[in-house]
């Protein structure tokens, strides 16, 4: 199918935005009123604050780096799931996700974040991932706690880093259940960077002025347009697989709790994910996604550039 057949028939504005500027924001898509429902019976759940970590002494007793995040069968939003449809069947979702990925498009997964403020986050684990690219804090939180995924800053990378291997053919969509603002751990974008393709982690950025960063990738460079995602409680956004977004540290005294979703589209179905990754100028995969973690998968790399913006 040429280029001029595909923009034919895969004709939209959120497609049109995913090739210009690799995410679609949807806006305060959602209720507010049931999004703090919601937010509220994931927080009754548990006690979001310093009593989430383990204490130094035991984590080095026995320092497990991998198979800390949620899965199947260890995931709070499993509970939850009968609560979910007014996100995953209201209209202009549907809509959107249907126009990049087509009809019979899955859920790939699907989950709760959480963006730790600065005043849970035990001394002895602030001086130890100080500098890290990804502050996922799974190792360090107490084992019942593990079905969610809590972070205090993640430099810029793409969703498809947890990849290996696989084609750039899913996209996030994520959910803000409570306003945020800029010091609640909002999300930075930047816009234009799935242009590149999959790129090695962590990303060779260099920021140009307080708007934009320019993004290298093997012999490839491109400036791009970083934007801030801050919303009230329902507001919706979508991105890329190989879009580069991250987040600073929450610098409030309040978790930031949101969902996570990624969606794939059926197998061999045709979609606007052909017109928008028949754009990129790089590959839609990568072998290996990431080079800043040991064999035990501990950061090796201290760096991170997402604090700079």
């Amino acid at each position: 199918m040429t280029s001029a057949d595909l923009a034919a028939r895969f004709a939209s504005p959120v497609v049109e935005d995913f090739i210009e500027k690799g995410a679609h924001r949807f806006g305060q898509t959602l209720d507010a009123g049931t999004c703090g429902e919601l937010l509220a019976d994931l927080k009754a759940d548990r006690a979001w604050g310093a009593d989430l970590f383990l204490e130094e002494e035991a984590f080095d007793a026995d320092p497990q780096y991998r198979g800390v995040n949620p899965r199947a069968g260890r995931n709070l939003l499993e509970r939850f799931a009968d609560r979910l449809a007014f996100i995953e069947q209201a209209p202009q979702i549907v809509a959107g996700l249907t126009a990049v990925l087509g009809q019979g498009y899955r859920i790939l997964d699907r989950k709760v974040v959480c963006g730790v403020p600065d005043s849970a986050m035990p001394g002895w684990l602030k001086t130890r991932i100080a500098g890290n690219p990804v502050n996922n804090l799974g190792p360090y939180v107490r084992p019942q706690y593990r079905d969610v995924t809590y972070f205090y800053g993640i430099d810029f990378h793409q969703d498809l880093i947890d990849f290996k291997g696989r084609e750039a053919d899913f996209l996030t969509l994520y959910v803000y259940l409570s306003r945020v603002g800029p010091d609640d751990a909002p999300l930075y974008l930047l816009e234009g960077s799935h242009n590149l393709g999959a790129a090695l982690f962590p990303h060779d950025l260099q920021r140009t002025d307080p708007e934009h960063w320019r993004y290298r990738s093997a012999d490839q460079a491109i400036d791009c347009r970083q934007v801030l995602l801050l919303g009230e409680a329902g507001s919706v956004f979508m991105w890329h697989a190989c879009t580069l977004h991250g987040t600073q540290p929450d610098a409030t005294d309040q978790e930031r709790i949101s969902l996570r979703y990624l969606f794939e589209r059926a197998p061999g179905s045709e979609a606007g994910m052909d017109r928008i990754n028949a754009q990129l100028l790089g590959p839609l995969q990568l072998d290996d996604t990431r080079i800043d973690l040991d064999a035990e998968g501990a950061a090796r790399i201290k760096a991170n550039s997402v604090n700079q913006a």
